[in-house]
């Protein structure tokens, strides 16, 4: 049976525009109310989430997050304050803009009344998390895989140096592993209660169903990250999708889930960790439009490659750092698909630890740095070939040229 389209009209196109025009002008209006509110008076007071911490000379600054706002802000080093702590915090919201309030911004603290420690489900497991591991940069790197918390700039750097940077950020791979386990942990005792009261159900839709509102629970609980708000808007789709006979892994589908995350949440325009995840899935189905002929045991390796290399333009439009050891992350990339499922179940048997030492190595590591820009005339015409190629192979010959001598130039 040949798969449907989702919009395979021209009314249907239309119709469905509209209503994302709709939740999207409700949504800005929305954000607009609040930006108002936030700025009405010189100063602004209220109660916030802190996400991270940045460590200056004689100051931290803060990444603070409520249900209204984030920005950053500083206060003085002296405090004791940790990430998820609760700060009652004023600052001057005079001069912001609209498009500061939507895109995140610097904002100078006046005072701030109290720091609380927060009793909660996510506090318990980062806590626990620290207590499993001793060193800090292992800390935060389960806390970042795990929930989503930011990393510290000084432990981010080592990542982005080893070109790996996507592993950390909790996206479409680390949700395919999570969904997977708890699909396991609720399949077979749903199978009891399935065979007893409900056996005229599809059991396997029903699990993906709950598996679907656990991950719901899981996304509230990681603050939205862009990347896995993405993941789990695709995750879902595909699950309706399948059932109703519709194709999966089309453009179509993630130009519709980017327009669905933008209708609901407009100021993740400015995010850069969305457009990244975007790109990434963009990519990926770029390389089974093109490769899908290719033998399975071929297309694991080739694939991995191809990735990083058509991405490495991209990247360092934004992030010039380079070094040969960023050739790897296609084997760190083949590593971390046994190595994230194989600390999850480390971590749940209460042997967390096991591979501290080794971890810690590789972290400690130097690698030499030199810096490479893709220039804006590059990245134009790369992101226009990139899209040109869904409908021209010349454009997508073309374009992996282009790959080729940028890799060429950054790496010899």
């Amino acid at each position: 049976m040949n798969s449907l389209q989702l919009i395979s009209t021209k009314k249907q196109l239309i119709s469905f525009l509209l209503i994302l025009l709709a939740v999207f002008t409700f949504n800005i209006f929305y954000e607009y109310f609040k930006y108002k509110d936030f700025t009405k008076e010189e100063v602004y007071l209220d109660t916030y989430e802190v996400l991270n911490i940045y460590e200056k000379d004689d100051f931290l600054v803060l990444k603070l997050q409520n249900d209204k706002l984030g920005f950053f802000t500083s206060i003085d080093k002296e405090n004791s304050i940790e990430k998820l702590d609760l700060i009652t915090i004023a600052v001057l919201s005079k001069g912001v803009s609209f498009y500061e309030f939507l895109k995140g911004f610097y904002s100078k603290s006046i005072f701030y009344e109290n720091i609380e420690k927060v009793d909660s489900f996510k506090t318990m497991l980062f806590h626990k998390i620290n207590t499993l591991h001793k060193e800090e940069k292992i800390q935060e790197l389960f806390n970042a895989l795990f929930l989503a918390i930011p990393i510290s700039k000084e432990n981010r750097q080592i990542y982005t140096d080893f070109g790996i940077s996507h592993l950390i950020a909790i996206s479409g791979f680390h949700l395919s592993i999570i969904s997977f386990i708890i699909f396991i942990l609720l399949f077979y005792p749903y199978s009891f209660f399935h065979g007893k009261y409900f056996p005229y159900r599809n059991k396997k839709a029903d699990v993906v169903l709950i598996t679907i509102f656990v991950l719901l629970y899981y996304l509230y609980l990681t603050n939205l990250v862009p990347s896995l708000l993405r993941s789990f808007i695709m995750f879902t789709l595909a699950f309706l999708y399948l059932r109703s006979n519709i194709k999966v892994f089309s453009f179509e589908s993630l130009v519709i889930t980017l327009l669905i995350i933008l209708s609901l949440f407009p100021k993740y325009l400015f995010s850069i960790s969305l457009w990244f995840s975007i790109s990434g899935v963009f990519y990926i189905f770029l390389y089974i439009h093109y490769f899908k002929t290719l033998p399975k045991l071929i297309s694991l390796v080739f694939f991995n490659f191809w990735i990083f290399f058509v991405f490495n333009p991209i990247v360092h439009f934004f992030f010039p750092n380079t070094s040969y050891e960023q050739l790897l992350s296609p084997f760190f990339t083949l590593f971390f698909t046994l190595f994230y499922p194989f600390e999850i179940v480390l971590h749940l048997i209460g042997f967390a630890s096991f591979l501290d030492e080794y971890i810690m190595m590789f972290l400690n590591y130097k690698i030499d740095i030199y810096e490479v820009s893709t220039n804006w005339q590059f990245f134009i015409s790369y992101v226009l070939l990139s899209l040109f190629s869904i409908y021209s192979k010349k454009s997508f010959i073309i374009l992996n040229i282009l790959l080729a001598i940028f890799n060429i130039k950054i790496f010899l």
